[in-house]
């Protein structure tokens, strides 16, 4: 089971990867109900439509965190917003394989709580590794991703020459 947060999930609806990405995956795809939230109830955005549309085809899976207090002590002591939180929490309630956050702080608590994790990056070189996707595609999706995520340059440049250089 991959988990997302909801960063991660509106960054790859964002850059046209969400659909690809879910054709491609073999894990399932979950997401905390906050999360679903967060994506979802807001404006009618068009990667808001394509999260709930995955939701609605089940190809994505909302699940209620059980252990709430696992997730308020998550958000106090990682400063994650309650989706972060609710994200990890359920990776670790789930035993799922791994977490999609873009998060500093969700990245941090799973590096300290030894949680396999991805980024949107890291998913769309893997879309290409998996010929998910074509290279110059690739490189457009990261054009757009620089643009809509808050990435230091040297994330999206290495991205860049992992993508250049891949197969």
């Amino acid at each position: 089971m991959i988990v997302f947060d909801a960063s991660t999930l509106i960054l790859i609806a964002r850059i046209e990867l969400l659909d690809p990405f879910l054709a491609g995956v073999s894990l399932e795809v979950a997401i905390p109900q906050e999360v679903e939230r967060e994506c979802c109830s807001a404006k009618a955005t068009l990667d808001a439509l394509m999260i709930r549309r995955a939701i609605d085809e089940s190809r994505i899976r909302v699940i209620r965190v059980k252990d709430r207090s696992l997730a308020a002590k998550l958000q106090s002591d990682f400063s994650l917003g309650k989706g972060e939180a609710e994200a990890v929490a359920l990776c670790i309630g789930e035993k799922a394989q791994l977490v999609a956050t873009d998060d500093k702080n969700g990245i941090n608590a799973c590096k300290l709580l030894k949680l396999s994790f991805t980024t949107a990056a890291g998913i769309l070189i893997r879309s290409l590794e998996k010929n998910l996707i074509g290279r110059s595609e690739a490189l457009e999706k990261l054009d757009r991703l620089a643009h809509y995520g808050r990435y230091k340059s040297s994330i999206i440049e290495d991205a860049r020459a992992q993508l250049e250089g891949s197969k």
